[in-house]
């Protein structure tokens, strides 16, 4: 195996060369979040209310994805460092495979659990009808999502994280086009509301991943991924979760900090629950370039920790320290000098 850019090239440059394109997908991810409460708000404010309610859910299985994808991505990199390509394989084709492991647990437990999700949240039948929708067809049709999560943290474990930022800007593209198209029915689709808004989001991400296959098959020349006698490996799925898992946890105490507030606000107005998911969406735009900073930092301490590179690592640490807290210093400014 060559020696990968990530154990070579100037560490500052390195980490600003792969987190901005990762940076500038996560952004595009906040803008499409934000684009989908403008159009749904032009509905009604009930429409806005339930997709604001089925904000934790959606979130929820983001963690869930990005997690793993996080655990696959440190110790595939790690792989790479230690120039052992068989277990870079493996752990590869094992993460694909939980990702679709953890698609079908939420495919299952959304369709059971999209009604009593609401209805325990709102008495309002406009609103609980509304998101049921919603939060059924995401959950279903949520394929893409975890596909397209995969085979970014794929990429970027590699050094390819101009790819990962095609993938994003691709299915992020397709959402902002699809919303008014599917919402109000446009060019002779019908109007289907709420529900349209999810349909283009699920289309979104399903387009992204199919994208993000089709680089890890063709362009990603470090690793070789064959289902041809496939089996679950333990090991290397223990060494996934050993990383993933705290980062699932971590992401999903957020959802269940975000239910909890909404069953507080709604006892005052489903105006302050709808409030509340428009302000979560808002705050990604400075939280969304730091998960791509730490997207673009995570490959290049794994890589340098399996290649024996101390220096590197610490390096490497710093400087995204002190990126992220310019990033969040410069939110903090905007929050609270341009709120409106």
């Amino acid at each position: 195996m060559n020696e990968n850019k990530m154990g070579v090239q100037p560490v500052n440059r390195l980490l600003v060369s792969m987190s901005v394109p990762m940076m500038v997908s996560m952004l595009v991810q906040a803008l499409y979040n934000v684009v989908d409460s403008i159009f749904v708000a032009s509905l009604s404010e009930d429409a806005l209310t339930a997709v604001s309610l089925a904000f934790p859910w959606q979130n929820l299985m983001i963690a869930v994805g990005v997690g793993t994808g996080v655990g696959v991505n440190a110790w595939l990199s790690r792989c790479l460092g230690e120039k052992d390509q068989r277990s870079a394989n493996a752990t590869a084709e094992n993460g694909i495979f939980l990702a679709m492991a953890s698609y079908l647990v939420f495919a299952v437990t959304g369709m059971l659990i999209s009604r009593p999700f609401f209805t325990l949240q709102t008495s309002s039948a406009v609103i609980a009808e509304e998101g049921f929708q919603y939060m059924w067809i995401v959950s279903v049709f949520g394929i893409g999502l975890f596909l397209q999560t995969m085979n970014e943290k794929i990429l970027a474990s590699t050094g390819r994280t101009n790819l990962t930022m095609v993938s994003q800007l691709a299915g992020a593209a397709i959402n902002i086009v699809l919303d008014p198209i599917m919402i109000f029915g446009l060019f002779g689709f019908p109007a289907l509301g709420v529900a349209g808004a999810a349909i283009a989001t699920v289309t979104g991400q399903i387009i992204g991943g199919l994208l993000g296959v089709w680089f890890n098959s063709r362009l990603n020349r470090e690793i070789q991924i064959r289902f041809r006698g496939f089996r679950p490996d333990r090991g290397i799925i223990g060494h996934i979760y050993s990383v993933g898992l705290p980062s699932i946890i971590l992401q999903s105490i957020g959802s269940i900090m975000t239910f909890s507030m909404n069953q507080i606000l709604i006892s005052f107005s489903t105006t302050a629950a709808a409030v509340l998911g428009v302000y979560f969406k808002l705050q990604s735009f400075v939280f969304m370039p730091i998960f791509g900073l730490n997207n673009g930092m995570v490959p290049i301490v794994a890589y340098n920790y399996g290649a024996a590179k101390p220096v590197r690592i610490m390096k490497t640490l710093k400087l995204a320290i002190l990126y992220a807290l310019s990033i969040m210093g410069i939110g903090l400014l905007l929050f609270q000098l341009l709120p409106g």
